[in-house]
């Protein structure tokens, strides 16, 4: 009878430190755009002429297939850093399937990856969506926040897309995933737009705390400016460092990297962070559960340009005009999360 007891123990045991052993105690979450993620069929209601195979860019089957091989292979490696890719958001994917078609390749279907997507009234004809790991993360809710500029009526751009969800059973997540508008016609004429983003973000922040205080809140995007610019530090109202931060403030640690030339995409032969990742305070300084560690820009070798006038820039898939065959102009940024 003693044996026997003695036995289940030690069955036990090693049953909880196998289980110790295989429960997660680190996530990764990341965001990249992905540089206009298009198939190869007419949609009347998109602006994707450009991507068709009689198109400006001769968008055939083939590149299609190039590009998606060349997106899984960064988002595979991804997946790889320590502590598991959970969540990516993405922008400038043309619809649901080239996600889908994404998550089916070769090197990420044995991920699993799930597609959380939503159609934006955007005049190019790109949206902004998720991929993310079901066996860590459940969505529980999605919502759509439409871009409104004050005195701009016909101004129409990406919506805002929130998913909330449960991460290893046991932390709620709120995940804002944005694309604001770009500097296309000049920084002062298209300012507005992305001061307007700032603040739809914020509001949406602000409503999230109103309701759950010191909640886990994650902004992210490409939000086409860098990290001391006035729509991201002063209407989103980002802090730069952790010191005296609240539970409903917002820090980027986007902004000490920028300081240190570190960036996400380039222009004029220099590095800008464009692609910002934002905490609340409550997920750096948490009462229980998970929590910041750190924030990334994702640097392989291979995602950079090795000769001629974009040597060392993100090799895209097309410069110019002129097809390139690379993975996007914008490099991947991620945050680690631990407990």
């Amino acid at each position: 009878m003693r044996k026997t007891c003695l036995l289940i123990c030690v069955l036990l045991f090693a049953l909880n430190a196998l289980f110790a052993q295989n429960t997660p105690n680190k996530a990764i979450i990341g965001f990249y755009n992905v540089e206009n993620l298009f198939d190869t069929i007419n949609d009347p209601n998109k602006n994707d002429e450009q991507f068709l195979p009689t198109g400006d860019y001769q968008w055939t089957s083939e590149r299609y297939l190039h590009k998606l091989d060349r997106l899984s292979q960064v988002i595979a490696d991804l997946a790889k850093v320590d502590g598991g890719l959970v969540v990516l958001g993405v922008s400038e994917i043309e619809n649901e399937q080239v996600l889908l078609d994404l998550a089916a390749t070769e090197r990420l279907k044995p991920y699993g990856l799930k597609v959380c997507h939503h159609d934006s009234p955007d005049r190019r004809g790109v949206d902004v969506a998720f991929l993310y790991n079901p066996k860590r993360f459940r969505v529980i809710d999605t919502t759509a926040f439409p871009l409104i500029v004050p005195n701009q009526p016909e101004f129409i751009s990406r919506d805002q897309w929130l998913m909330t969800g449960i991460l290893d059973n046991t932390d709620t997540l709120y995940i804002l995933v944005n694309h604001w508008p770009s500097k296309s016609g000049g920084e002062k004429r298209s300012l507005p737009g992305r001061l307007a983003a700032g603040n739809l973000s914020r509001d949406i922040a602000t409503g999230i705390f109103a309701k759950h205080p010191g909640a886990k809140f994650i902004l992210m995007g490409d939000l086409n400016d860098n990290p001391n610019s006035k729509a991201i530090m002063e209407c989103l109202g980002t802090k730069t460092n952790t010191k005296k931060l609240t539970p409903n403030d917002l820090y980027n640690p986007m902004w000490k990297m920028y300081q240190d030339g570190i960036g996400s995409y380039a222009y004029r032969d220099s590095w800008e962070m464009l692609d910002n990742i934002v905490v609340s305070g409550g997920l750096v300084y948490p009462s229980r559960g998970y929590k910041y560690q750190s924030a990334h820009v994702f640097r392989k070798d291979y995602l950079f340009t090795k000769s001629g006038s974009y040597m060392g820039y993100p090799f895209r898939m097309f410069a110019g005009g002129v097809y390139q065959g690379g993975y996007s102009d914008h490099l991947p940024v991620y945050i680690v999360l631990t407990k």
